[in-house]
């Protein structure tokens, strides 16, 4: 939230009260609290008169990591739902002298100052992480009445924030405006469907602000040399969490929203998907499959999208029986081929659906104020929207799910989850609609995942997901949602993904060739390199197929090429997968992640490190050239290319590429592919 009007005013509208400097201390229970006057130090008892005063708790749910709650007036009632965070005893140390007063927990120490200014600095093994100053905590009124809390921390020379969640706009974050709200907006906006309100540093710290509503950042885009964060209300709760590097801090941070879970071997293969609103039906499908065998395409998920349903009933979780006569008969032949089956579904119910009135009879739909059945004609006509606060709720639609499982469906793509009204709506356990806004794909996409595992065992457990708030990477795997048939959103779709990754997902995919719009051959075969050397693979569109024969003989070869090089991959790719398990860095990674120490690797976002030993540079141009970085070897080894054994020294390069090759290099001393 801006407020500001140039580096002394305010905007017209706008009243702002900061926290002064600390007037006085308690310390009890691990625990230290913090009393800060507005505006002016106290020094004089007429001074406590009418004036409002912040309090300041400081406290640690782990090592290594620090909480501070900025507090208006406490009063209000608790305010739910809130993220569910893995808590246990830190062992702080709480000690002061005449200069401070000093908070550690682990290897993270916050030294509060005493005296006429406010400074919070936060050090680890006592070197400065990060730095809260004077005119940073306070309180914002903005011109609709509505108090907002916000808090600045220093953002130095050289310093780079990166994360926020799967992020189309510029992997470095500095100068952007963040808002943490979950949109359906396509890969081409500052929107996004994965808000998460974490972000990492390469100053070697994270920020975590602990609250699924709305959070507004400012990176250097109100304060050049600050990032700002404010949260509508009464209080402001944020974590500041230090490590020894990037990665240790992912750890810590994922210790504390949740680790992804191992993900099954086939999921890893090639998933092919109807696409969206093309017309089909079994005997399309199975020339689908089929024609990937002819070919020998390996094909490891086949994935019927929305119009497995009949039209206008999304969602009724019935098969479409003028398209599929015989459901069961016919998921049995795709098992025989050795396909899993994923099907399309959404948390919506329309009007049409015959599950409408079932579920608005019962109370299974977010409802109006006075009771009555939320709805718009978004979407779907009349859509009402399942209210996952209801347990009973929750059992009836896993109910439907469990069904379409018993008739040999393996997994699900829960699609949407973002257009979540907050207006005039109340839910089952009187949650707040604000809060639930981004935290809903939660509960929608733990009540899939939960049932999956339930029915096919943990170690089966997937969904491919669109939606995610905090902690939503133990519910995977999540895709990258509505991208153009394009370079620039194949591009924009990578940063994302790595974005995603320095937020505390372990896994990711997109939508080979583009969701919008039909791909040029060419761009299908950039694409199709790309989307095989990802976490996870599949091909889908909107208004046209993907299946390779479709774009030449030539793209046959590649998605054949690339389907076996990924299959060779997966002994490693399991590796990898139990790192992110264990450590919550992710399959795909930022050079910045793993070459914290390289200054070139900081701003690059069209190459990435699948695993600690793979390099990979999508060719993002149609003459084939990339441009492309490799990172100094511990040892000064040379980097080799696993597709053409050209070798090749740090340093930048620049080469043309034909569309079996693209630069795919592994580290020196490393062996990732088999074969």
């Amino acid at each position: 939230m801006k407020f500001l009007n140039g580096g002394w005013m305010v905007k017209d509208g706008f009243d702002v009260r900061y926290a002064a400097n600390v007037y006085e201390a308690d310390v009890s229970d691990g625990s230290l609290t913090l009393y800060s006057p507005f505006g002016s130090p106290i020094h004089h008892p007429g001074q406590t008169l009418d004036g409002g005063l912040l309090t300041i708790e400081v406290s640690s749910p782990r090592p290594d990591v620090i909480t501070t709650r900025l507090i208006n007036h406490r009063g209000g009632p608790d305010r739910r739902p809130a993220f569910i965070l893995d808590e246990c005893d830190a062992q702080v140390d709480i000690s002061e002298d005449d200069e401070a007063w000093v908070f550690t927990s682990g290897r993270l120490s916050l030294y509060i100052a005493k005296g006429e200014a406010m400074d919070f600095s936060y050090r680890y093994d006592g070197k400065e992480i990060a730095h809260s100053g004077p005119r940073a905590k306070g309180l914002v009124d903005d011109p609709d009445g509505l108090l907002h809390v916000c808090e600045q921390l220093d953002l130095g020379v050289g310093e780079k924030i990166y994360g926020l969640g799967e992020r189309f706009t510029n992997f470095v974050k500095n100068g952007q405006s963040v808002d943490i709200w979950n949109e359906d907006g396509g890969t081409g906006t500052e929107q996004a469907y994965k808000n998460i309100p974490f972000y990492l540093s390469n100053k070697r710290y994270g920020l975590f602000v602990d609250t699924p509503g709305r959070v507004e950042f400012e990176i250097g885009s109100e304060k050049v040399s600050r990032v700002q964060f404010s949260v509508p209300g009464e209080e402001l709760k944020y974590s500041v969490i230090g490590g020894a590097d990037l990665k240790a801090i992912l750890n810590t941070y994922t210790d504390l929203t949740g680790k992804p879970p191992l993900v099954p071997d086939w999921s890893y293969g090639l998933w092919l998907s109807t696409s969206f609103t093309t017309d089909y039906d079994e005997a399309t499908v199975m020339s689908f499959v089929d024609g990937m065998a002819e070919r020998n395409i390996p094909l490891s998920v086949f994935h019927f999208d929305c119009r497995w349903m009949k039209e206008l009933e999304w969602c009724n979780f019935t098969w479409d029986e003028r398209k599929f006569p015989d459901p069961e008969g016919m998921l049995a032949k795709l098992h025989e081929r050795g396909l899993k089956v994923c099907v399309w579904i959404n948390p919506y119910i329309g009007q049409k659906s015959p599950l409408f009135a079932e579920g608005a009879s019962k109370g299974y739909f977010i409802t109006n104020t006075d009771g009555s059945v939320w709805q718009w004609d978004k979407w779907q006509a009349g859509m009402a929207i399942v209210d996952f606060t209801n347990p009973e709720a929750v059992s009836w639609y896993q109910g439907k799910l469990r069904h379409l499982m018993d008739q040999g469906v393996d997994c699900f793509k829960t699609d949407f989850g973002e257009r979540i009204p907050t207006e005039g709506v109340r839910y089952h356990d009187n949650s707040d609609p604000e809060l639930m806004h981004n935290y809903y794909t939660q509960l929608y996409n733990q009540a899939v995942y939960d049932l999956v595992a339930e029915v096919r065992g943990k170690d089966e457990a997937i969904v491919f997901a669109r939606s995610a708030t905090a902690g939503g990477q133990q519910f995977p795997v999540h895709w990258g949602g509505d991208c153009s048939s394009n370079y620039a959103s194949m591009a924009e779709s990578l940063r994302a993904g790595l974005s995603f990754g320095m937020s505390g997902f372990g896994y990711w995919s997109h939508d080979i060739a583009g969701f919008e719009d039909k791909a040029s051959p060419d761009l299908y075969k950039r694409w199709t390199q790309f989307g095989l050397l990802s976490s996870h693979s599949r091909y889908h569109g909107s208004t046209e197929y993907k299946v390779p024969w479709l774009y030449g003989d030539e793209a046959v070869e590649v998605t054949r090429e690339f389907t076996e090089l990924k299959l060779r991959l997966i002994p490693y790719l399991r590796t990898v997968a139990q790192e992110a398990h264990t450590t919550g860095v992710p399959m795909m990674r930022a050079m910045v992640l793993e070459f914290p120490d390289d200054p070139s690797c900081e701003d690059i976002d069209t190459q990435y490190m699948l695993g600690g030993d793979l390099l990979v540079a999508p060719v993002f141009s149609p003459d084939g050239v990339a441009r492309f970085y490799v990172p100094q070897s511990e040892d000064g080894g040379l980097w080799r290319n696993a597709l053409t054994g050209k070798t090749y020294e740090a340093g930048w390069h620049t080469e043309a590429f034909d569309y079996h090759t693209l630069p795919v290099l592994v580290r020196p001393g490393t062996r990732p592919i088999e074969g």
